[in-house]
This record gives structure tokens, C-alpha cells and sequence, in this order.
């Protein structure tokens, strides 16, 4: 149901799961207490059913993120015949890592752009909604406590395309989280 000239948003925080991974697999090391943050949200997700709810009659398309925001937007992108543009900054910036700050840790740009594009297991929500909608779409957030971020709009070419901060086409060089696949 996306159609051309939506916004795409997703809901939450995404990459935390996929960085509680990588720390179980010894790829990435982060302080205790942003592992702690961060292993939460992998085994205990908030599921987006208030969210949900609340976006009928607005959204024209949505789905959770379990297999990465590119996996899982690909999905909706496929069957609505469609093609996107993303915000790579808007899309880093949903990762919470809500302990990092108090704890002086930093994660770099292209880890947060890995794992908030090709982390799964996020249970978050993505959908599309016309621009007309867009204070529905915030109140919808405020109204069920979920943070909502708009990352990008829905175009006619039946590409997905990754743009940096001044616009450039970023290669999009991620994929999905794939559970049968080895590190």
C-alpha cells in the first residue's frame, strides 16, 4: 500500500538488538551498562501494537522490523511496486544505546548506519504515511509513548537509495540479518 510521495518513519529505536549481538559474538565490545541497555531490548522488545492501532486510517503500508529495517522495508517497497529514498542520518540517530551517554561511549557513524540498517530483531515498526498526515503520525507517537522518526519518502523508480547528509547517494553496502547465516 506505500505510495509514491509517502513518508517512510520508523517507530522506537533500532540497532540495539543487532549491538547486543555483535557483543555476544565478540565483534564489538561497549561498556556493561550499554551492553546491559542494549541485551534488553534484544530479549525483552517492546512490542508496537498501541502504534499499530493507532495508525489505521493513516498509514497506507507498515510492518515490524525483525529482519532489519532494509529487509523488512524491502518487503513493503517489493509489494507496493515502489522504490525509496532513506536518510542515513535520521536512520543512525534511532539508535538508543539510552546508557551510552552516561557511560562516555561513543559508537562511530558507519557502525550505528550497520546497525540500525541491517540489524534485525528490533520488533519496531515501519510504515509509510502521505506528508498530509504528518501531525496525525507525531500524534499517533505521542498519543501510545512510542518515539516516531521520519527516514525518507517513497519514490516511483523501484531502487533504494541511501543518502548522506548533503544529499549524496551513500552505497548501500548492508543487507538484512539473515538468522541461518553464520557470523
Amino acid at each position: 500500500g506505500a505510495q509514491v510521495g509517502d513518508d517512510i518513519y520508523v517507530s522506537g529505536h533500532l540497532g540495539d538488538a543487532r549491538l547486543a549481538l555483535e557483543v555476544f559474538r565478540g565483534a564489538m565490545k561497549v561498556p556493561a551498562p550499554v551492553f546491559a541497555s542494549a541485551r534488553l531490548r534484544m530479549e525483552q522488545p517492546t512490542p508496537r501494537v498501541a502504534l499499530g492501532m493507532a495508525l489505521r486510517g493513516i498509514a497506507h503500508s507498515a510492518a515490524d522490523i525483525s529482519d532489519g529495517l532494509l529487509g523488512d522495508l524491502g518487503h513493503i517497497l517489493k509489494a507496493s511496486g515502489v522504490g525509496a529514498e532513506i536518510e542515513t542520518l535520521r536512520v543512525a540517530s534511532t539508535l538508543a544505546c539510552a546508557t551510552a551517554k552516561e557511560s562516555h561511549f561513543e559508537i562511530d557513524f558507519s557502525s550505528q548506519l550497520a546497525l540500525t540498517l541491517s540489524g534485525g530483531d528490533d520488533y519496531e515498526l515501519i510504515f509509510t504515511a502521505p506528508p498530509n498526515q504528518r501531525h496525525a503520525v507525531e500524534a499517533a507517537g505521542q498519543t501510545t509513548q512510542t518515539p516516531v522518526t521520519r527516514i525518507g519518502r517513497i519514490t516511483a523508480l523501484p531502487d533504494l537509495v541511501l543518502r548522506g547528509s548533503e544529499g549524496q547517494v551513500v552505497p548501500n553496502t548492508f543487507s538484512s540479518f539473515d538468522h541461518f547465516k553464520s557470523p
